[in-house]
């Protein structure tokens, strides 16, 4: 193991190589059990001659923190007293700038759940994981990886194609492989939009309530974001302010509401971007699930202006721990999608790009598809249904057909009581969600929205009875 020694204007060398070392093993930078180096190694590497570093060697070897073996070296002895001196520490003099003492790292996952109705969490037990092994597997095979060059940061250009092919299909998404720019996720691809169409101080409006990530994250960009009223037609265009000249939605199943944005909706929204000169963002969260009713045209389809930027991700079709996604924009845009992705961090990891090309071109992703759409109905009844039935004069369910959730409006209890609901229910091992945390400005919606992507269909009735007693309890 390496082990960092400085002797820079040092004079004691061998009492300095002790301390060091001693330093390490106290704190736990060095483990009971890890290699000292060789003493000749470290004597070469320090520039001194080899005693110096025997006698630093033999200190600490007599003060017990560390032992010899014949023939295999130096380790950290298992005895060793870690974490028996203190380590210095300071908070330090340096502060981020702007938003970021204001945004937090999600806890919501930390957690299991034995009835676990969190959103946005696929079935991770019904992945094809043998398939997409064997995929990883040849897509780190020698003739695979080649040369160590870095990639394209627009992405791989078969997967390019892969996507290209697959959104045309199965959304009517018209776009070439030139205009898809891989990204690691949803939450990168927004990134580089906002910074592409945004300029620190714009205007930017997004639906409200609505996914808190990409809020927070146009804010920390220094944006100026107004959440916008959704109603049971999707955002309310009118209340748009007449600054923003950028609007993010989710039309397809919003979040958290539910709400399929109609097609009168989405006429007006076109219509605004085309009169404001504005940009349209489309996230077009859990359409590939849709359980009931005719498929709904994105609104990319729908645009003639080339003011709708195209979004989506394999998170929740696939597993989030993928962290694959991408964006489909306008030809004009391409450019500086590209730069900006090189900007964030190059590209995203080749050898899974390769294997994502080979799962969508070889029908995997199709038959995965289709398998989980199944379960994703047979789930999605069975919630409402549940809902419907034993929290009749509780909640409302709110109108959904497609995706991995539903929400659902309390009748009767106000934000702060759902929210004491939600802290019972999970004592009683159920995690859900309340409505409330996803508001964007000073009004909160009273409800909760309830995840199915992750429980068995044969838990569900006794988790939402247990959430049912949470809210009689009250």
């Amino acid at each position: 193991m390496d082990v960092h020694v400085s002797l820079i204007g040092r004079r004691d060398l061998a009492g300095e190589i002790y301390r060091q070392l001693r330093a390490a093993i106290v704190s736990g930078r060095l483990r009971p059990g890890d290699p000292l180096p060789p003493t000749r190694e470290l004597a070469r590497r320090l520039s001194v001659s080899r005693s110096t570093v025997t006698v630093a060697y033999d200190r600490l070897h007599g003060e017990g923190f560390v032992s010899s073996q014949v023939g295999a070296g130096t380790f950290v002895s298992p005895e060793a007293p870690v974490g028996s001196v203190a380590v210095r520490s300071t908070d330090g003099a340096l502060r981020p700038v702007g938003h970021w003492e204001r945004v937090r790292t999600p806890t919501a996952f930390a957690a299991a759940a034995e009835y676990d109705f969190r959103t946005g969490v696929p079935d991770a037990s019904r992945f094809p994981l043998d398939t997409w092994r064997r995929l990883t597997g040849r897509a780190l095979r020698p003739a695979e990886v080649g040369r160590a060059y870095y990639g394209d940061p627009a992405g791989h250009p078969p997967l390019r194609e892969a996507i290209a092919r697959h959104i045309g299909v199965s959304r009517g998404v018209q776009v070439t492989a030139d205009q898809i720019i891989v990204t690691n996720g949803t939450q990168q691809a927004l990134d580089i939009v906002a910074a592409v169409l945004a300029e620190p101080g714009a205007d930017v409006a997004v639906e409200d309530p609505g996914y808190t990530p990409p809020h927070l994250l146009f804010r920390a960009r220094g944006l100026r974001v107004t959440g916008v009223p959704v109603d049971d037609e999707g955002i309310v265009v009118d209340e748009i302010p007449d600054a923003a000249r950028l609007v993010y939605v989710t039309p397809s199943h919003q979040y958290p509401v539910g709400t399929t944005m109609s097609l009168a909706r989405r006429a007006a929204l076109l219509q605004w971007a085309d009169r404001h000169g504005g940009a349209i963002v489309e996230d077009d969260y859990d359409s590939e699930f849709r359980f009931a009713g005719r498929p709904v045209e994105p609104l990319q389809t729908l645009d003639r202006s080339g003011r709708v930027v195209y979004v989506g991700s394999f998170s929740k079709t696939m597993l989030p721990t993928l962290r694959l996604g991408f964006v489909a924009a306008p030809p004009s845009l391409v450019p500086a999608l590209q730069a900006a992705k090189y900007l964030t961090d190059w590209h995203t990891s080749l050898p899974t790009q390769v294997a994502l090309a080979w799962f969508l071109d070889e029908g995997h992703f199709a038959r995965h598809l289709r398998r989980m759409r199944a379960v994703y109905r047979e789930r999605h009844d069975r919630v409402v249904d549940a809902i419907s039935r034993g929290f009749a004069d509780d909640l409302r369910v709110e109108p959904s057909s497609c995706g991995l959730h539903v929400s659902a409006t309390a009748l009767a209890l106000g934000p702060d009581d759902v929210g004491r609901v939600v802290r019972r229910a999970a004592v009683a091992g159920v995690a859900v969600q309340p409505l409330s945390m996803f508001r964007v400005g000073d009004g909160a919606r009273a409800g909760v929205v309830v995840g199915y992507g992750a429980i068995e269909v044969d838990d569900i009735d006794e988790g939402l009875r247990r959430l049912r007693r949470a809210v009689r309890e009250g």
